[in-house]
């Protein structure tokens, strides 16, 4: 069993091996897909100082958050990748510009998980202005699943069918929920999980940004060194099944050989979608 750090201690940016890869497939002929890694600092610049040299004080920039998504666009010509693209670009924006309102404040989990709800509908508000903008009639819609990683705590943002899974000591759990219609027969037991991975409502969205109906969900969880996280558009679960993804990560020497590992399966299964994959994952350092 490898040894870790105690999860007080915040990875450096060296112990972060983040990857994301986003393919066309070999049958849309574009692709409608977007995704997003960055990292958000709290940075000390020193512009003058009257102390001795060997006292002085140096540039410091401390990473205070690690931002993921992957949007899906749903809709015809380039709505989909416009309404794909314009939520990544407006949820970055607000979730930059929230995170000095809840950092150091006591009630931040609370701050954090509304921060998340209002980036969504302020994403969803975007998409129905540029698409009024456009004069377009057809659907403009995505996903947007976002990874928001505070340490040692972190938050999934859930609207459609864009999945976040974690693989952690040989176990790959599925923390999001899809949003959609087959899922929602599921839930109410109506559908076995099996009957409904094989149903045509499957990959039919009940909630979207840009769409009729938009339901965010939050969900805080802890983090831990152990963790692996996966963020992926459906092209990828379409043709990879969960037990060849934990295979995958199981086996993993980087976030990037894991990225491109599991985009070649969904190509090799058929690539009927487009397929943006995400992997992220801590490794101590002395």
């Amino acid at each position: 069993m490898a040894s870790y750090p105690p999860n007080t201690r915040k990875p450096t940016d060296a112990e972060l091996d983040t990857f994301g890869l986003t393919h066309q497939g070999k049958v849309r002929k574009e692709n409608q897909d977007h995704f997003l890694l960055a990292s958000i600092y709290k940075r000390l610049h020193v512009i003058a100082s009257s102390l001795p040299p060997q006292l002085q004080l140096s540039d410091v920039e401390d990473r205070v958050a690690y931002v993921a998504m992957v949007a899906d666009g749903v809709g015809g010509g380039v709505g989909g990748q416009l309404a794909a693209a314009t939520a990544v670009e407006s949820a970055m924006q607000y979730v930059h510009d929230s995170m000095a309102c809840y950092l150091g404040r006591e009630d931040n989990e609370t701050g954090f998980a509304d921060a998340l709800q209002r980036a969504a509908l302020r994403s969803h508000e975007a998409i129905l202005a540029r698409r009024e903008g456009l004069g377009e009639s057809r659907a403009m819609a995505t996903t947007l699943t976002l990874f928001l990683g505070v340490w040692p705590r972190y938050y999934l943002l859930q609207v459609g069918d864009s999945r976040y899974y974690r693989w952690r000591d040989g176990t790959l759990t599925q923390i999001t929920r899809d949003q959609t219609f087959a899922q929602a027969l599921v839930d109410s037991g109506a559908l076995t999980p099996e009957a409904a991975g094989q149903s045509r409502l499957a990959h039919i969205l009940s909630s979207a940004l840009g769409a009729e109906e938009t339901l965010p969900v939050v969900t805080p969880m802890d983090a831990d060194w152990r963790n692996v996280h996966l963020l992926c558009s459906d092209g990828l679960t379409k043709h990879v099944s969960d037990e060849r993804i934990a295979e995958v990560l199981g086996g993993m020497t980087s976030a990037q050989q894991a990225c491109e590992q599991l985009v070649q399966d969904a190509l090799d299964g058929g690539g009927t979608d487009n397929v943006t994959v995400l992997i992220g994952r801590t490794i101590p350092k002395d």
